[in-house]
């Protein structure tokens, strides 16, 4: 094809395209380690992390055009990274697990303090893996990521008093869950 044969406009299309698909690659980037924080939080096992991630973005490719970009990014990934899970979990399940954070000694803590707080974080986690899928979201978006409850209500696709309800129910079945860890140790 001669210089002379080519349009005389560039396809606007294209370049709105390899546009968005740079933004979503630098989101991509920017964001994977967050979904997997996500997906731990949630009780993802370790070995269908990476897939659930990969469907997390997948959806999140598909919707990447009608997402405002004024609006922050996690919230609308945790309410993509929720939905994907709560699907898989309909149709897989006893598929997830408490997951087991690593706590790295730093400065020399003695390795008492480090048992310590690996037990207590473990004990955290098996509370949160006691309470319902909906209602654990809610919370750990709420108490862990700080998000408003409009933007979880949106996020998640609930009315604003049904996440400050699941907040609420959340928030006692974690504390009865944490209770019932300490009279069993």
């Amino acid at each position: 094809m001669a210089v002379t044969d080519l349009p005389a406009q560039p396809n606007t299309q294209s370049v709105m395209q390899a546009a968005a698909a740079g933004e979503f690659s630098a989101m991509y980037q920017r964001e994977y380690p967050y979904v997997g924080k996500v997906l731990i939080r949630l009780g993802v096992r370790a070995a269908d992390r990476e897939d659930l991630a990969h469907d997390v973005f997948v959806v999140a490719f598909r919707s990447w055009s009608k997402f405002d970009s004024s609006r922050p990014v996690r919230p609308w990934l945790f309410g993509i990274a929720f939905r994907v899970l709560r699907d898989r979990n309909s149709k897989h399940q006893n598929r997830f697990e408490q997951p087991v954070a690593e706590v790295d000694a730093v400065d020399g803590r003695r390795a008492e303090e480090i048992a310590s707080q690996r037990e207590a974080l473990q004990q955290v986690e098996r509370a949160l893996g006691a309470l319902e899928l909906e209602r654990r979201a809610v919370l750990v978006m709420h108490d862990i990521d700080e998000t408003p409850m409009p933007q979880i209500a949106e996020s998640l696709g609930l009315p604003l008093n049904t996440a400050y309800s699941r907040l609420r129910l959340a928030r006692r079945d974690f504390n009865e869950a944490v209770a019932r860890l300490q009279r069993e140790c």
